[in-house]
């Protein structure tokens, strides 16, 4: 059901070299560029016309209207089963805590007497979210985006998920009701590519928005790194991963079940267990039979993804070359499954969240944690962040210098920028004392 990879014996390689023996899916975003770019340009010529055409070809459904009318926002709320209206609540009440922490203040650092640089945090003006809506629905990917946003103080939020054709056209209502929850009005029925270039170009019904962020398949991957340089992205999120790092006291029956759990989202998700500890790898491949015939998804999902190339065990030496290898992994979600799990955690370089213990399951950061889910896969958790309030702002210096703090700092404006062959760039201070370099 899962392959094992051995790399046991030797001394494990640095770097790229040791990335390539680690699984991974394969996800090209750059092929998938090709498709999109006509699709994003025809939404830029012809808006909400094509918006409309898209959804009868590509979700089955006849649109009079993109926007989602506030009665149906209305509705969906009043609809909402009461479990699940108290679990979102307390969702978001978690990530409001967390997310309210983040925010950053103003500074100012006195440079010299009479010489000051403060850095102001702006919120971005207008944001874009996505919220998927393929083999699963997301609702809690809505809370995701739409908390750290309000936190920042983002002034305008609009939030697209695909149309349902059992909805009438509408994204789902557990979407919809997510959205009235947290007071977010402005909904449209649009997905992937479509989506993100009317967020990009704005139409007749949609302004245009100076970010995007969510996840989502592979053509709104693709349809980022179009729209990268016009818009702020957050990133090009790929297929889910998680990666357990565990020892012999790691519990098989919860290893085995946290790797189901990634494994349900998509056929291409990743699930990896590194250990060194070869009975726990037998325990865990015994554990997954049972635990994968009892749930759903399993054909279409679960077996796919388990057995496919990017799911492996992989056997090392020891921890120190777990940790090793779970830093070139970076994975989108990372366990620490052994003895003294703080420690272990405390060391680790490379994850987009990092869960602590048997008692922190993903599953608990994908929802109830307070933690933010939208986070970085691919490898990429090795330069980038999960989505955040910084995500949403933005850091603006203001350079305030008195007369005599910029006279006692001239001689070395003007002589770096002689040494650049920038001499007006010196000029521009001489000018401001009578073409002479004030003496120190």
């Amino acid at each position: 059901m899962i392959s094992r990879i051995d790399l046991r014996g030797d001394a494990l390689p640095e770097g790229g070299a040791l990335r390539d023996l680690l699984p991974r899916a394969e996800f090209d975003v750059e092929a998938a560029l090709e498709k999109v770019r006509p699709i994003c340009e025809d939404v830029h010529h012809r808006g909400t016309a094509a918006l409309i055409e898209y959804a009868r070809k590509f979700d089955g459904v006849e649109l009079e209207q993109v926007r989602v009318p506030a009665e149906a926002l209305k509705a969906a709320l009043e609809a909402l089963d009461p479990a699940v209206r108290a679990a979102l609540e307390e969702s978001i009440r978690r990530a409001r805590i967390v997310h309210r922490n983040q925010r950053r203040s103003e500074h100012t650092t006195q440079v010299v007497p009479g010489g000051n640089v403060t850095e102001k945090w702006v919120p971005v003006e207008r944001v874009g979210l996505y919220a998927p809506g393929g083999r699963s629905v997301y609702p809690s990917s809505v809370v995701m985006n739409v908390v750290p946003a309000q936190e920042a103080g983002v002034e305008s939020i609009a939030l697209a998920s695909p149309p349902q054709k059992e909805f009438g056209g509408l994204p789902h209502p557990t979407i919809l009701a997510a959205c009235a929850l947290l007071g977010v009005d402005e909904v449209y029925a649009a997905g992937g590519a479509v989506a993100v270039a009317m967020f990009a170009y704005g139409t007749e019904d949609c302004l245009p928005v100076n970010m995007v962020t969510g996840p989502g398949n592979i053509w709104v991957a693709a349809a980022k790194r179009y729209f990268t340089g016009k818009i702020g992205i957050d990133t090009e999120a790929g297929p889910t991963e998680i990666a357990v790092l565990a020892d012999s006291t790691a519990d098989p029956v919860h290893v085995a079940a946290d790797l189901i759990s990634q494994a349900e989202h998509d056929p291409l998700a990743a699930a990896v267990l590194v250990t060194d500890s070869e009975d726990l790898a037998a325990a865990v491949e015994r554990e997954l039979e049972p635990q994968v015939a009892a749930t759903k998804h399993v054909e279409d999902r679960i077996k796919p993804a388990l057995a496919g190339r990017q799911s492996a065990i992989v056997l090392v030496d020891s921890l120190e070359d777990g940790l090793k290898v779970v830093d070139a992994y970076g994975a989108e979600h990372l366990e620490i499954q052994t003895a003294d799990a703080a420690a272990w955690a405390a060391r680790v370089r490379n994850a987009g969240a990092i869960f602590v213990g048997p008692w922190a399951p993903v599953s608990l950061g994908d929802y109830c944690a307070g933690s933010n889910h939208v986070l970085p896969t691919g490898g990429c958790a090795c330069h980038s962040s999960g989505l955040s309030v910084q995500s949403f702002l933005r850091g603006i210096h203001i350079v305030d210098y008195t007369r005599d703090a910029l006279a006692e700092v001239t001689h070395h404006v003007v002589t770096l920028a002689e040494a650049e062959d920038l001499p007006a760039h010196g000029a521009a201070l001489k000018a401001r004392f009578g073409w002479k370099v004030p003496t120190q």
